[in-house]
Formats: structure tokens, C-alpha cells, sequence
């Protein structure tokens, strides 16, 4: 029954993730189609730039909110499948995968979405707190030494396995076998190869210096 609440995770994942939130809630409140502005990236930062706070509040909230729904319910109906048994915070991770990848390639928008930090900063917050306070620690203090949401948000994404390891194997009181941290890390390095790669272009205008700073204003041309 584990392989069937790994599916059904998966399935969840997908579906909830798929739905962009910052589309719904730019075309909702301005009528307008946020991929045509900006970066056009249907993501938080394109959607702060480009429409302002309020857009951006909405967004947040629906980003972070499908990625908790997705791993609770799939964890809920693993629970149900194999009588509160199995490894859970595999499958909330299979969810997390499976909604980042939703976000990135949404099923519902042509497959063309954002870039899923969101969406993956989210799961953590369900399957450890303590995962996901380091993760923002790391982000904040990326943001403000240098600036770069990107760069941000890429290094605590590349952060995130290592920091698995390190909660699971010396702070979780000896709950985890070796070879399932392996493959909580394992799947972790896909979810951080996924949100890395939707960032090549933001790498890019890293190398190149053209990459705009938090707080910059950009004209809301289509």
C-alpha cells in the first residue's frame, strides 16, 4: 500500500501545484496576465514588481498554502492506506517533488509556471519546523547581504539536503535510519535541481551583472 500512497502523493502534488496562484489573483484583481509583464516569470517577485504588495500578498499565501495542503492530504491518506505506519515525511517529500513540479510546469497553464521556491519552502514547513526556520535564516541572510532574491533563494534551496542530513542523523534523536536519510537527501537534491534550474536565466544576469536587486521598480511593459 506504501507504492499507492506514493502515487496518489504524486498525483495530489501535481494537481495542487499546478494551480499558479499568481495568475489567478493578477487576472482576479487587475484583469491582466502577469506572464506578459515584467520577467515574465507567474511568480512572487514578477507579481510584487509588476502589481504591487497586494498581488504579492495573495500569491504568497497561495503558494505557500498548495504546497501544506498537498503534503497534509497525501500524508493523511498514506496514514489511511497502511494504518498510521510507513514513512511520512517520504511522502509529504514525493508531494513537495511532485508540486514543484506542478508550479514549473503547471497543467492547467500550457505548462509554463514559476519556479517552485515557494512551493518548496512550504512542504518543510509541515514536515520540520526546524528545516524550514534554518532554510529562511539562510535566505534572509543571503537577501540582505547581497540583495539578490535569486541568489537567495538558489542558496537555500543548494542548502536544504545538507541541512536534512545534518537534523536527521545528530538532532532527531536517532528516529532515522542511515539509509533513509539517504533517500530523503536524494529526492531533496531533485526538488533543489528543479527550483536551480527554473533560475538559469537569473544565473545568467548573476554572471553578467544585470540582475536587478530587491526593492528595484521595473515599467510594467507587455
Amino acid at each position: 500500500m506504501i507504492f499507492l500512497a506514493m502515487l496518489i502523493a504524486a498525483a495530489l502534488g501535481y494537481l495542487f501545484g499546478s494551480i499558479n496562484s499568481a495568475i489567478i489573483t493578477v487576472r482576479l484583481l487587475k484583469h491582466e496576465d502577469v506572464r506578459k509583464f515584467g520577467s515574465g516569470n507567474a511568480g512572487l517577485t514578477n507579481t510584487l514588481r509588476c502589481f504591487g504588495k497586494l498581488c504579492a500578498l495573495f500569491t504568497l499565501i497561495g503558494d505557500l498554502g498548495k504546497g501544506v495542503v498537498a503534503v497534509l492530504l497525501s500524508q493523511w491518506i498514506a496514514r489511511m492506506l497502511n494504518g498510521g505506519e510507513g514513512d511520512l515525511f517520504l511522502i509529504g517529500v514525493i508531494a513537495g517533488i511532485f508540486s514543484i513540479l506542478g508550479h514549473v510546469f503547471p497543467l492547467y497553464y500550457g505548462f509554463k509556471g514559476g519556479k517552485g521556491v515557494l512551493v518548496g519552502v512550504s512542504i518543510f514547513l509541515v514536515l520540520d519546523w526546524r528545516l524550514f526556520l534554518i532554510l529562511i535564516g539562510i535566505f534572509a541572510i543571503v537577501l540582505a547581504i547581497s540583495k539578490y532574491v535569486s541568489l537567495a533563494s538558489i542558496i537555500a534551496t543548494a542548502c536544504c539536503p545538507v541541512v536534512t542530513f545534518v537534523l536527521q542523523m545528530w538532532c532527531s534523536g536517532g528516529i532515522w535510519q542511515l539509509s533513509d536519510v539517504l533517500i530523503h537527501m536524494g529526492l531533496e537534491c531533485f526538488m533543489a535541481a528543479l527550483i536551480i534550474g527554473g533560475h538559469h536565466e537569473n544565473i545568467q544576469r548573476l554572471k553578467n551583472g544585470t540582475e536587478r536587486k530587491f526593492g528595484e521598480k521595473k515599467e510594467r511593459q507587455v
